[in-house]
């Protein structure tokens, strides 16, 4: 991304609020394309290489809750979610898709902006990590490679989001270290502002699913009640 502006996919029907979005971000330097639905969407990705994926909800054709499962299928690319303020079961299912992140409306493009620039600020850092060959975290049957951004579990390959991943590498790099909802929010999305705590439930909930061979007895990421989560350490051997 450092030889160009980095490319943002913009995917809503409604041409007021791609108008409204687009101004800002181009103003930002960013180079913007636009789709007005998800299978519009899923044509324009396959054409070109996309730095974060913004995706409106509600659309006709193909809704970008559907759009978000099939990008998230190839691909590992941020992705925010622009959900109703009423919708929190859109929040939700979002998160359970893969998307990285929501936006509720009404919001300001003051907000909007702050929240495509932690999303790709985030990115840029990854990279940077990725390419400085950060040593792999081995614990327990569990392999963690930042470089590869890959994850073994017993053996076996485990797909991981964007923030998943993010949250399993801060909380893995600090064994036994007990995080709280805020600061694992500001770890991984910069900043806790605009975000519900329970969103970080919602990608541990995911985390469990994916590396414990028994989410409800946990091996890796356990619970600490009333403050937060916490990796396996040496003390849980």
């Amino acid at each position: 991304m450092a030889d160009r502006a980095p490319r943002i996919l913009l995917v809503d029907d409604e041409h007021s609020i791609q108008t409204l979005l687009s101004y800002p971000l181009r103003k930002d330097g960013y180079e913007v394309v636009q789709a007005a639905d998800g299978r519009e969407a899923l044509d324009r990705f396959s054409e070109s290489t996309f730095d974060l994926v913004v995706l409106d909800v509600m659309m006709p054709r193909m809704d970008g809750l559907e759009a978000c499962r099939r990008l998230r299928a190839r691909s590992s690319v941020p992705i925010i979610m622009l959900t109703a303020k009423a919708d929190e079961v859109d929040k939700i299912v979002g998160l359970e898709l893969g998307a990285d992140d929501y936006i509720t409306k009404p919001f300001s493009v003051r907000e909007f902006r702050s929240r495509v620039k932690a999303a790709l600020r985030r990115a840029s850092m990854t990279r940077e990590l990725t390419d400085a060959g950060e040593a792999p975290v081995e614990v327990h049957g569990l392999r963690i490679d930042a470089a590869k951004r890959s994850v073994r579990v017993r053996g076996d390959e485990v797909a991981l989001t964007f923030v998943e991943f993010e949250m399993l590498l801060a909380m893995a790099n600090s064994p036994g270290r007990v995080w709280g909802r805020e600061q694992l929010l500001t770890r991984v999305w910069g900043d806790s502002s605009y975000r519900d705590p329970r969103t970080v439930d919602v990608h541990i909930r995911h985390l469990r699913e994916k590396l414990e061979a028994d989410p409800r007895n946990p091996e890796y990421l356990f619970t600490v009640r009333g403050v937060g989560y916490r990796f396996r350490d040496a003390e849980d051997a």
